[in-house]
Protein backbone atom coordinates (compact mmCIF):
# COMPACT_ATOMS: atom_id res chain seq x y z
CA UNK A 1 0.00 0.00 0.00
CA UNK A 2 1.13 3.71 -0.87
CA UNK A 3 2.15 5.42 2.02
CA UNK A 4 2.70 9.03 1.56
CA UNK A 5 1.25 11.85 4.11
CA UNK A 6 2.18 15.16 3.39
CA UNK A 7 1.43 17.80 5.99
CA UNK A 8 -0.36 20.11 3.15
CA UNK A 9 -1.64 17.54 0.70
CA UNK A 10 -2.46 17.80 -2.88
CA UNK A 11 -5.90 15.96 -3.39
CA UNK A 12 -7.06 15.15 -6.52
CA UNK A 13 -10.67 14.82 -7.26
CA UNK A 14 -12.72 13.01 -10.47
CA UNK A 15 -15.75 14.59 -11.20
CA UNK A 16 -18.38 12.47 -12.70
CA UNK A 17 -20.22 10.20 -10.20
CA UNK A 18 -17.53 11.42 -7.46
CA UNK A 19 -18.13 15.40 -7.32
CA UNK A 20 -21.39 15.85 -9.11
CA UNK A 21 -23.85 13.09 -9.62
CA UNK A 22 -23.71 14.08 -13.88
CA UNK A 23 -26.53 11.28 -14.27
CA UNK A 24 -29.45 13.65 -15.09
CA UNK A 25 -27.78 16.42 -17.17
CA UNK A 26 -25.96 13.64 -19.50
CA UNK A 27 -29.71 12.02 -20.24
CA UNK A 28 -30.78 15.56 -21.07
CA UNK A 29 -28.10 15.86 -23.31
CA UNK A 30 -27.99 12.69 -24.99
CA UNK A 31 -32.01 12.72 -25.19
CA UNK A 32 -31.47 15.99 -27.06
CA UNK A 33 -28.26 14.88 -29.39
CA UNK A 34 -30.40 11.78 -30.54
CA UNK A 35 -33.52 13.80 -31.12
CA UNK A 36 -31.25 16.33 -33.54
CA UNK A 37 -29.48 13.86 -35.39
CA UNK A 38 -32.34 11.43 -35.37
CA UNK A 39 -30.17 8.42 -34.19
CA UNK A 40 -31.47 5.76 -31.77
CA UNK A 41 -29.62 6.46 -28.19
CA UNK A 42 -30.63 4.28 -25.20
CA UNK A 43 -29.36 7.24 -22.86
CA UNK A 44 -30.61 5.12 -19.77
CA UNK A 45 -27.85 2.78 -20.74
CA UNK A 46 -25.28 5.73 -21.09
CA UNK A 47 -25.64 6.68 -17.64
CA UNK A 48 -25.05 3.36 -16.34
CA UNK A 49 -21.29 3.51 -17.63
CA UNK A 50 -20.10 7.15 -17.11
CA UNK A 51 -16.36 7.44 -16.37
CA UNK A 52 -14.67 6.42 -19.92
CA UNK A 53 -13.95 9.19 -22.52
CA UNK A 54 -16.88 10.75 -24.38
CA UNK A 55 -15.70 9.30 -27.75
CA UNK A 56 -16.34 5.64 -26.40
CA UNK A 57 -19.71 6.45 -25.67
CA UNK A 58 -20.43 7.99 -28.99
CA UNK A 59 -18.62 4.72 -30.94
CA UNK A 60 -21.75 2.95 -30.02
CA UNK A 61 -24.42 5.14 -31.38
CA UNK A 62 -22.42 6.29 -34.66
CA UNK A 63 -20.16 5.36 -37.35
CA UNK A 64 -16.67 5.34 -36.77
CA UNK A 65 -16.44 7.95 -39.39
CA UNK A 66 -19.02 10.75 -37.33
CA UNK A 67 -17.98 10.10 -33.59
CA UNK A 68 -15.57 13.18 -33.56
CA UNK A 69 -18.49 15.12 -35.29
CA UNK A 70 -20.95 13.76 -32.81
CA UNK A 71 -19.00 14.25 -29.97
CA UNK A 72 -18.23 18.12 -31.18
CA UNK A 73 -22.16 18.45 -31.68
CA UNK A 74 -22.65 16.80 -28.03
CA UNK A 75 -19.94 19.00 -26.13
CA UNK A 76 -22.30 22.32 -27.86
CA UNK A 77 -25.48 20.96 -26.51
CA UNK A 78 -24.43 19.82 -23.00
CA UNK A 79 -24.05 23.28 -21.21
CA UNK A 80 -27.70 23.95 -21.65
CA UNK A 81 -28.93 20.73 -21.24
CA UNK A 82 -27.04 19.26 -18.89
CA UNK A 83 -25.15 22.08 -16.56
CA UNK A 84 -28.21 22.66 -14.68
CA UNK A 85 -29.36 19.26 -13.86
CA UNK A 86 -26.00 18.07 -12.43
CA UNK A 87 -26.41 17.95 -8.69
CA UNK A 88 -23.10 18.02 -6.18
CA UNK A 89 -22.81 14.29 -4.87
CA UNK A 90 -23.26 13.90 -0.82
CA UNK A 91 -20.33 15.53 0.55
CA UNK A 92 -18.58 16.94 -2.24
CA UNK A 93 -18.21 20.59 -1.14
CA UNK A 94 -17.04 19.28 2.16
CA UNK A 95 -14.63 17.19 1.07
CA UNK A 96 -12.86 20.19 -0.73
CA UNK A 97 -13.24 22.29 2.01
CA UNK A 98 -11.59 19.76 4.40
CA UNK A 99 -8.28 19.56 1.91
CA UNK A 100 -8.03 23.01 2.30
CA UNK A 101 -8.68 23.37 6.24
CA UNK A 102 -5.63 21.32 6.32
CA UNK A 103 -3.55 23.44 4.51
CA UNK A 104 -3.60 21.69 1.03
CA UNK A 105 -4.88 22.16 -2.63
CA UNK A 106 -7.73 20.31 -4.10
CA UNK A 107 -7.79 19.93 -7.78
CA UNK A 108 -9.93 18.36 -10.13
CA UNK A 109 -8.92 15.96 -12.87
CA UNK A 110 -11.53 14.32 -15.33
CA UNK A 111 -12.22 12.99 -18.76
CA UNK A 112 -14.81 15.63 -19.12
CA UNK A 113 -14.36 18.12 -21.92
CA UNK A 114 -12.47 20.88 -19.76
CA UNK A 115 -14.83 24.02 -20.53
CA UNK A 116 -17.63 22.02 -19.31
CA UNK A 117 -16.52 20.69 -16.02
CA UNK A 118 -15.48 24.37 -15.34
CA UNK A 119 -19.14 25.08 -15.99
CA UNK A 120 -20.49 22.37 -13.45
CA UNK A 121 -17.85 23.58 -10.57
CA UNK A 122 -18.92 27.69 -11.31
CA UNK A 123 -23.28 26.20 -11.47
CA UNK A 124 -22.30 24.38 -7.83
CA UNK A 125 -20.21 26.84 -6.40
CA UNK A 126 -17.41 24.40 -5.79
CA UNK A 127 -14.06 26.01 -6.17
CA UNK A 128 -10.85 24.26 -7.10
CA UNK A 129 -7.14 25.04 -7.10
CA UNK A 130 -6.89 23.76 -10.67
CA UNK A 131 -9.04 22.13 -12.90
CA UNK A 132 -7.66 19.71 -15.80
CA UNK A 133 -9.62 18.05 -18.52
CA UNK A 134 -9.91 15.30 -20.74
CA UNK A 135 -7.82 12.76 -19.28
CA UNK A 136 -8.89 9.21 -18.65
CA UNK A 137 -7.34 6.85 -16.58
CA UNK A 138 -3.48 6.57 -16.78
CA UNK A 139 -3.19 9.65 -18.49
CA UNK A 140 -5.01 11.34 -15.18
CA UNK A 141 -0.98 10.27 -14.09
CA UNK A 142 -0.03 13.00 -16.04
CA UNK A 143 -1.73 16.41 -14.01
CA UNK A 144 -1.35 13.98 -10.81
CA UNK A 145 2.28 14.43 -11.39
CA UNK A 146 2.71 17.82 -12.47
CA UNK A 147 0.68 19.11 -9.46
CA UNK A 148 2.12 16.55 -6.84
CA UNK A 149 -1.05 15.22 -5.99
CA UNK A 150 -0.09 12.51 -3.18
CA UNK A 151 -4.16 11.22 -3.10
CA UNK A 152 -6.46 10.86 -6.03
CA UNK A 153 -10.47 10.32 -5.29
CA UNK A 154 -12.66 8.95 -7.79
CA UNK A 155 -15.20 6.47 -8.82
CA UNK A 156 -14.05 4.07 -11.58
CA UNK A 157 -11.63 1.54 -11.71
CA UNK A 158 -9.90 4.01 -14.94
CA UNK A 159 -9.98 6.37 -11.55
CA UNK A 160 -7.52 3.69 -9.65
CA UNK A 161 -5.50 2.84 -12.98
CA UNK A 162 -4.69 6.88 -13.00
CA UNK A 163 -3.59 7.46 -9.11
CA UNK A 164 -1.46 4.21 -9.05
CA UNK A 165 0.47 5.37 -12.37
CA UNK A 166 0.87 8.45 -10.46
CA UNK A 167 2.29 6.95 -7.36
CA UNK A 168 -0.64 8.65 -5.30
CA UNK A 169 -3.20 7.04 -2.72
CA UNK A 170 -6.26 5.80 -4.35
CA UNK A 171 -8.95 6.72 -2.40
CA UNK A 172 -12.25 5.18 -4.10
CA UNK A 173 -16.14 5.66 -3.92
CA UNK A 174 -18.67 3.43 -5.21
CA UNK A 175 -20.88 6.21 -6.17
CA UNK A 176 -20.37 5.65 -10.19
CA UNK A 177 -20.98 2.39 -11.96
CA UNK A 178 -18.12 0.50 -10.28
CA UNK A 179 -18.54 -1.23 -7.28
CA UNK A 180 -16.81 -1.87 -3.82
CA UNK A 181 -15.26 -4.87 -5.34
CA UNK A 182 -14.50 -4.09 -8.73
CA UNK A 183 -12.84 -0.95 -6.93
CA UNK A 184 -10.60 -3.00 -4.74
CA UNK A 185 -9.63 -5.70 -7.34
CA UNK A 186 -8.09 -2.75 -9.20
CA UNK A 187 -6.12 -1.60 -6.68
CA UNK A 188 -7.88 0.96 -4.47
CA UNK A 189 -6.03 1.83 -1.89
CA UNK A 190 -9.06 3.16 0.39
CA UNK A 191 -12.78 2.48 0.15
CA UNK A 192 -15.53 5.03 1.13
CA UNK A 193 -18.72 4.26 1.04
CA UNK A 194 -19.14 8.14 -0.56
CA UNK A 195 -17.15 11.66 0.07
CA UNK A 196 -19.10 12.24 3.44
CA UNK A 197 -16.57 9.78 5.03
CA UNK A 198 -13.86 11.76 3.54
CA UNK A 199 -13.08 14.69 5.46
CA UNK A 200 -12.65 11.96 8.41
CA UNK A 201 -10.43 9.85 6.74
CA UNK A 202 -8.15 13.04 5.65
CA UNK A 203 -7.59 13.65 9.28
CA UNK A 204 -6.76 10.45 9.87
CA UNK A 205 -4.56 9.83 6.94
CA UNK A 206 -2.95 13.25 7.85
CA UNK A 207 -2.26 12.33 11.47
CA UNK A 208 -0.51 9.36 10.55
CA UNK A 209 1.84 10.85 8.70
CA UNK A 210 2.80 13.02 11.44
CA UNK A 211 2.80 10.74 14.06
Amino acid sequence: MISVHPAAPVVGFDLDMTLVDSRPGIHAAYVELAARTGTYIDADLVVTRLGPPLEDEMAQWFPAEHVAVMADLYREIYPEYAVTRTPAMSGAREAIEAVRAAGGRAIVVTAKWEPNAKLHLTHLGIEADAVIGNLWAERKAVALREHGASVYVGDHVGDVRGARTAGALSVAVPTGPCDADDLRAAGADVILDDLTHFPAWLTEHLAAGTA
